[in-house]
């Protein structure tokens, strides 16, 4: 079954971390409009699939190309000893990497302000 460009988005959205408030805000709706398109209650369009890839950063053909069975390996063979072999896309990866970073500074800089 294909999946429709609204649930594709909201896949992503959660993936991402982020609210649908934040990304209603960006594109100047209410929290209830946007949820809206995210239901398929509102149409989506060309020109919204744009801003909301913008605020997502991630192109739209790869919105509408998005596969959750691939980022978490969704299947129901037998065989793989009950794991899941979970592909991550490289700029998911480089955003937890750079987070990864800053966190580890913001402990050294703790440190050295309790040591002081």
């Amino acid at each position: 079954m294909i999946q429709q460009a609204e649930v594709k988005i909201k896949q992503i959205r959660e993936l991402k971390n982020i609210t649908q408030e934040y990304v209603a805000q960006k594109l100047g709706l209410s929290t209830r409009a946007y949820s809206k398109i995210e239901s398929g209650e509102t149409q989506l369009t060309i020109n919204r699939l744009n801003e909301i890839s913008e605020v997502l950063e991630i192109q739209p053909l790869e919105i509408l190309g998005f596969d959750d069975k691939k980022i978490f390996n969704i299947n129901h063979s037998t065989g793989n000893n009950g794991y899941n072999n979970i592909m991550y896309p490289d700029k998911l990866i480089q955003q937890y990497e750079e987070t990864i970073q800053s966190l580890k500074e913001q402990i050294q800089l703790m440190k050295l302000l309790q040591d002081k």
